[in-house]
C-alpha cells in the first residue's frame, strides 16, 4: 500500500501544483462552457480525458511506444489552444457535445504522453508496474475532479449569484487559458 500511496500522491501533485499549469489550463478549457447543472456531461468529458491519458500512459510505461518529450511538451499546450478556440467558436448541439467527448479522449492521449514521461523517471526497472500505474492514475483523476468541481462552483457563484452572463464566463476563461497556452506553445516550440 505504500507504493500505491506514493504514486497516488505523485499523480495528485502532477495536477495540483504550479508546475502543472498546462494541465490546469486544459481542465479550465475543458469545462469553460459547462455549469454545475451539466455535471453528468462534465463527468463524461473528464472520464474520456482519463481514458485517453491512461491508454498512452500504459503503452508508454510498458515501453510499447516512446514519445519525443520535446514534441509532447509542445502538443500539450496546443491542445489547450484548440480547446479554447473550440469553446469560443462552437455552436450548441448534440453533435457539438459528442465532438467534445472525442476531443477530450484524443487530447487525453496526448496528455498521457506527458504523464508517462514523468512517471517513467520514478519507476525502478525491476518494479511491478500495476500498482504505480493505478496509484498515479487515481491520483490524477482525484485531483482533476477537485479542480473541475472548484471551477464549476466558481461558475455557479459568478453566473447564478453575481449574475455574470454565462457566455462571458466562457469567453473570459477560454481567452485567458488560450493566451497562456499559446505563450507556452511558443516557449516550447520543439524545432
Amino acid at each position: 500500500m505504500n507504493d500505491f500511496t506514493f504514486y497516488f500522491g505523485n499523480g495528485w501533485n502532477h495536477i495540483i501544483s504550479i508546475q502543472a499549469l498546462d494541465h490546469l489550463l486544459f481542465l479550465t478549457a475543458l469545462t469553460a462552457t459547462f455549469s454545475i447543472r451539466n455535471w453528468k456531461q462534465v463527468a463524461i468529458l473528464v472520464t474520456a480525458f482519463t481514458i485517453g491519458h491512461s491508454i498512452t500512459l500504459a503503452i508508454s510505461i510498458y515501453d510499447i511506444v516512446r514519445f519525443n518529450t520535446a514534441w509532447v511538451e509542445f502538443l500539450i499546450p496546443l491542445t489547450i489552444v484548440i480547446a479554447c478556440l473550440y469553446n469560443l467558436l462552437k455552436k450548441h448541439s448534440n453533435h457539438a457535445l459528442s465532438f467534445q467527448y472525442a476531443m477530450a479522449l484524443l487530447f487525453g492521449l496526448i496528455h498521457g504522453m506527458g504523464f508517462a514521461n514523468t512517471l517513467r523517471f520514478m519507476l525502478a526497472k525491476e518494479q511491478s508496474l500495476a500498482i504505480p500505474l493505478l496509484g498515479f492514475n487515481i491520483g490524477i483523476e482525484a485531483a482533476q475532479i477537485l479542480v473541475v468541481l472548484f471551477l464549476l462552483l466558481i461558475h455557479f457563484f459568478l453566473v447564478n449569484k453575481m449574475k455574470l452572463p454565462g457566455k462571458w464566463w466562457t469567453i473570459i476563461l477560454s481567452t485567458a487559458a488560450g493566451l497562456a497556452a499559446l505563450f507556452m506553445c511558443l516557449m516550447r516550440w520543439p524545432l
